[in-house]
């Protein structure tokens, strides 16, 4: 579309409001000869091209002005085939510029002698005044462009408004809303519709919009506030800024507003992100760990609370990951907090959160708590053991209620949470002793879970050894291709005190030591070197031999990975031996899969 299209009912009118005054027909051209307006006889072709136009496209060409005082006499129509038959008498044509730049002309025509004579006798004073008219077109054209450009942005706006998640409203200074997203549509429970020109404080309560201290300082920033709409108490986290006019004088104010509670579990989402484990993620092919996965993995789905137990260093923040990434939460926060790591007052603190004033150096606003950080998610409490006999109380009381208040307040916030929880102690025997509460203990200990230690696990040694000593090839930049011989005998007697955790900052270490191609013996840490532990003892107090613990991890790898070929394949690759290796092994000790 032409620039002087845009305007074309503009043009037509002033047109004809020219044709009227003087007595003459008007004809306006656009840069593509066609006509966008006209007068008398033209009127009809208005929308039409101009199969010639010589004069017209001399005009625009120059950008100057001509007067044509005998039409076929001028040097301009010697081109045009109608020379001496042309249908016009006279005529005067001018140049439309839009901001320096030709965007047609406009002519004033004479179709008989009488309009011949009066565009003859007032030759200058027309010209000027059709320059004039010109200006008042390129005008126009520049105020619809402005227009367009202006409702063009605005649309951008609102779209890209529409698109954001959280909700953006604006009000003008009477306090009537004149901006309102989809989200906020979604957020209030409000239309556009219904809001928009209405006076928000009618509509919405309890929004600090509309306060004379808000323009004087600038605004806020992620101001808790509760708002009252649509029959609803709602929980938002408000900023809000002046809308300042070319005066310097507040106008208005625009805000964005955010579900209080979906704020924070992104937020802590964001800031704790960590990496999701499955089941698979947990290394161990040892009856009791497959069955403990097994376990974990039916219970996953359920609601209910469940107590891990275990020495320190077995993996139970791992399980409670895995049970958590196996659930329906999954998507929601997972929170971990170590009891035992807190004092009692700051524990308390963590776990129910604050409001402002609570005590001295409380954080303006308040602070939310571990439980409204994991809301719709799970909360693994770890070291349970070591929580105070106070916080304990408070803790059952969220247990029995699904609810929290904070520190120094009153405001009851409703919670939707999977616990899990975990110690290393003897729970029963600290009930005995008065340290843990009884009704807690029964609480928390719907689904308890033990994780065995790796000692009494010895076939999942082999396979934790490797992993990690591929971790730190790959962490330290090393090429190393596994153990010796020697040193994986020296792993296989260690009983392993602090568990899989003592295993990887072993492995680590002789990672770091390691010269040759293979960690040795003399790569591992001394006091695994010097361990002079045969084996461990099973329950019953006897001693298994490295045969019998060979036999074991090697019937464990195939029944996890498959007695098919590719499995023991896969089944020596993860115990580090060789695929030869491991069919000397199963023909040496008559392996089938009923063992």
């Amino acid at each position: 579309m032409s620039r002087l299209a845009l305007v074309k009912d503009d043009c037509q009118r002033v047109a004809g409001a020219i044709a009227a005054a003087l007595g003459a027909e008007v004809e306006i051209i656009d840069l593509d000869m066609t006509r966008v307006a006209g007068t008398g006889k033209v009127k009809e072709h208005v929308g039409a091209k101009l199969q010639r136009g010589f004069v017209n496209k001399h005009v625009q060409q120059s950008g100057k002005p001509l007067f044509i005082r005998e039409a076929g006499n001028h040097p301009v129509c010697s081109q045009c085939p109608l020379t001496g038959a042309c249908f016009y008498q006279a005529s005067i044509v001018y140049p439309v510029t839009v901001a320096g730049e030709v965007a047609g002309s406009i002519s004033l025509i004479a179709f008989s002698a009488e309009q011949k004579e009066i565009l003859c006798a007032r030759s200058n004073s027309l010209i000027e005044f059709i320059g004039r008219m010109a200006d008042l077109i390129g005008a126009k054209v520049l105020e619809k462009e402005a227009l367009t450009e202006r409702l063009l942005m605005a649309s951008q706006l609102h779209a890209v408004m529409d698109a954001v998640d959280e909700g953006i409203l604006a009000i003008d200074r009477e306090g009537l809303v004149i901006h309102f997203n989809l989200a906020a549509e979604r957020l209030f429970g409000l239309s556009r519709r219904e809001i928009i020109n209405q006076p928000l404080n009618q509509l919405v309560g309890g929004l600090p919009l509309t306060k004379t201290s808000l323009l004087q300082n600038g605004g806020f920033t992620d101001r808790e506030c509760f708002v009252h709409t649509a029959g609803r108490r709602l929980h938002l986290l408000v900023t809000a800024r002046p809308i300042i006019d070319g005066e310097g004088r507040a106008a208005g104010v625009v805000a964005s507003v955010r579900d209080f509670k979906e704020t924070q579990s992104l937020a802590y989402q964001i800031v704790s992100a960590q990496k999701d484990f499955s089941f698979n993620d947990i290394i161990g092919y040892s009856p009791a760990m497959q069955e403990l996965k097994d376990k974990a993995a039916r219970i996953a789905a359920s609601h209910s609370t469940v107590l891990l137990l275990g020495e320190s260093g077995t993996g139970k923040e791992i399980f409670a990951r895995a049970i958590h990434s196996a659930s329906w939460r999954r998507k929601k926060p997972f929170v971990a907090i170590n009891c035992g790591a807190l004092p009692e007052t700051l524990l308390e603190s963590e776990l129910f959160g604050y409001e402002e004033g609570a005590f001295t150096g409380a954080r303006k606003g308040g602070k939310p708590g571990k439980f409204e950080l994991a809301n719709q998610g799970t909360i693994f409490l770890d070291e349970i053991g070591n929580m105070s006999l106070y916080v304990q109380a408070k803790l059952l009381r969220v247990l029995q209620e699904r609810q929290v208040e904070r520190v120094g307040g009153s405001r009851v916030i409703p919670v939707d949470i999977r616990i899990i929880a975990a110690t290393n102690s003897n729970l029963e025997e600290m009930i005995a002793r008065g340290q843990f509460r009884d009704d807690l203990y029964y609480r928390i200990s719907v689904i308890p879970l033990f994780i065995p230690p790796l000692r009494e696990r010895p076939e999942d040694i082999p396979p934790l050894l490797e992993y990690y000593q591929k971790h730190f090839n790959r962490l330290l930049k090393k090429n190393l291709q596994g153990f010796t011989t020697q040193a994986m005998h020296c792993c296989m007697h260690y009983p392993w005190p602090g568990n899989v955790r003592e295993l990887i900052n072993a492995v680590e270490y002789a990672v770091n030591l390691a010269e040759g191609e293979y960690i040795d013996e003399a790569s591992l840490p001394a006091h695994i070197r010097e361990q002079k532990a045969v084996a461990a003892p099973e329950k019953n107090g006897h001693w298994k031999t490295i045969e019998q613990m060979e036999r074991e991890a090697i019937v464990a790898a195939l029944d996890h990975f498959g007695w098919t070929e590719e499995g023991k394949v896969q089944a020596a690759h993860a115990l580090g031996i060789s695929r030869a290796t491991i069919y000397r092994k199963i023909s040496r000790y008559g392996l089938n899969p009923t063992d």
